[in-house]
């Protein structure tokens, strides 16, 4: 198996599916088909990934974050109603931190499992619905026009990679990865700042608010295309099928 550029997947252990057959013999001895000796079947968490396993536990990962996130929504609202936005801010601080960490953890300890990835799904669930709950109780309506908007660029962004239009090449990750973290940093900053009356004017809704808004639009439909990249370049490396629960929190 060929090394894969992607850093997320580069220390992962060898699949079998690149070096070994699958089926119950080994290889063929003396030109002879079938006459190697008999294996025990491999495990279900031994064979190669395939597309089905990358939706399934995308599918399940996507599930997690819209209940916990619309349960989190409807309660931040409720809070913001009754006058406690503190608690609404503290829910927004700590699904981000939380998310951060797990994520980290995830990716640069290789820890994958289901638990693990849905308890992301479950921090991102309270960030984004915590988020979801202000802006929708300052503009009614928007929460839906955020998910179908979503919906499209996911669309869009799957038509740029397939096509070919935009190759995701190790120093677009590299700047990707910048531009995520950076974007993260400020948003922090920005959190934690208005919270002592300190307005940075990412979010007032002025010429700056906007240009942030759009860089950040930007680099998050861009990051659909490293996570293709990543869920392509698994499947075909043959990476063993319970490293799907990876690419969702990679």
């Amino acid at each position: 198996m060929r090394t894969s550029s992607n850093p997320a997947f580069r220390n992962l252990p060898q699949s079998a599916g690149a070096q070994a057959p699958y089926a119950g013999f080994e290889q063929p001895q003396g030109g002879v088909p079938g006459s190697g000796t008999p294996q025990a079947p491999s495990g279900q968490a031994d064979r190669p990934m395939t597309l089905d396993d990358v939706v399934m536990k995308t599918g399940m990962s996507l599930g997690v974050t819209l209940l916990i996130g619309t349960i989190t929504a409807i309660w931040a609202q409720g809070q913001i109603a009754a006058g406690a936005m503190g608690s609404v801010t503290g829910a927004m601080i700590g699904g981000m931190i939380v998310g951060l960490i797990i994520s980290l953890v995830i990716i640069f300890k290789q820890m994958v499992s289901a638990p693990m990835t849905l308890a992301f799904a479950a921090a991102e669930g309270v960030f984004l619905g915590a988020i979801t709950g202000v802006f929708e109780m300052m503009v009614p309506g928007v929460a839906l026009q955020a998910i179908a908007g979503t919906g499209a660029v996911f669309v869009v962004m799957l038509i740029v990679y397939k096509t070919g239009a935009v190759k995701v090449t190790p120093k677009f990750q590299k700047w990707m990865i910048g531009a995520v973290g950076g974007v993260a940093i400020l948003m922090l900053m920005n959190l934690v700042l208005g919270l002592f009356g300190v307005n940075m004017g990412l979010r007032d809704g002025g010429g700056l608010a906007i240009i942030f808004s759009i860089v950040c639009i930007g680099i998050a439909a861009f990051c659909f295309l490293l996570d293709f990249d990543m869920a392509e370049k698994a499947i075909r490396e043959g990476v063993p099928a319970k490293f799907a629960w990876y690419v969702p929190s990679a």
